[in-house]
């Protein structure tokens, strides 16, 4: 009897002490909010916060039409959009702390702009931005309209110009995808730098000394990570070339972004 007794109250201290270690270890790890989005939660003043939500919505809008028709002429692709948006999501969820109020990292769109045009960027890269705030706390849904003009729509614009222009002069594709991921990339941030040097212009020189602050201190994190995303691109059309011919055959004949 005395033995059970001794094995009961052991046991209870065990599981005591185990509910204990559990109670103190989620306290202690209570998720926090990390800011780590190219302008982080809070930081815009709410003038600009709203301006750019105004700017980003118009191409949102015109971005679902444009997936919308093609989900419906070749539902077959609906696997490539995935891989587009994978790619996006994975790339620009490894943050780099940069100037205070915001982060550096890859942006991950240049090989969707490539393949669908800018447009559908501007959904999947937002969706993208959102699940980021929202599932992995990185915060940033009052800047989400900043951050989404310049990751989700700029930076695709570029990059989807330059390929066509470089793809149509040179005749060089690889060379094409890799200039177009990088400089999607890069131009993000550039455009990050402006609408930080619009919402804090500097005391002395205004918005353009402002640019050129929040622009170098960017070039020192961002030229590497842009050269980077356009080999990593490369690579990953690579594969695309050796195991989606099919798909890839499909989007040459239906989408303009792919010669």
């Amino acid at each position: 009897m005395n033995i059970r007794k001794n094995v009961y109250r052991s046991f209870s201290i065990r599981t005591l002490l185990l509910i204990s270690g559990f109670t103190l270890y989620f306290v202690l790890n209570e998720p926090q909010t990390a800011h780590a989005m190219h302008i982080m939660e809070g930081f815009l003043p709410l003038g600009w916060a709203i301006f750019w939500w105004a700017v980003f919505v118009p191409f949102f809008a015109s971005g679902l039409r444009s997936l919308r028709t093609i989900t419906k002429e070749a539902p077959e692709l609906k696997i490539m959009l995935g891989l587009a948006a994978a790619f996006t999501f994975v790339l620009s969820a490894l943050k780099i702390p940069s100037v205070t109020g915001s982060s550096s990292h890859p942006t991950g769109t240049g090989l969707g702009a490539v393949m669908f045009g800018p447009l559908p960027m501007s959904v999947l890269g937002s969706i993208v931005l959102l699940f980021q705030a929202l599932l992995l706390a990185h915060g940033g849904l009052t800047t989400l309209g900043a951050n989404a003009f310049s990751m989700a729509i700029a930076g695709p614009i570029v990059g989807y110009s330059v390929y066509r222009w470089l793809a149509k002069t040179t005749g060089k594709q690889k060379l094409a995808i890799f200039t177009a991921a990088a400089l999607a990339d890069l131009s993000t941030y550039v455009v990050t730098s402006f609408q930080l040097a619009l919402a804090f212009p500097a005391e002395h020189g205004g918005v353009m000394a402002s640019f050129v602050k929040f622009g170098s201190i960017f070039a020192i994190t961002q030229i590497p990570l842009a050269i980077s995303e356009g080999l990593l691109t490369i690579l990953i059309w690579n594969w695309m070339q050796a195991y989606s011919p099919e798909e890839l055959s499909v989007l040459q004949r239906r989408m303009k972004g792919v010669e």
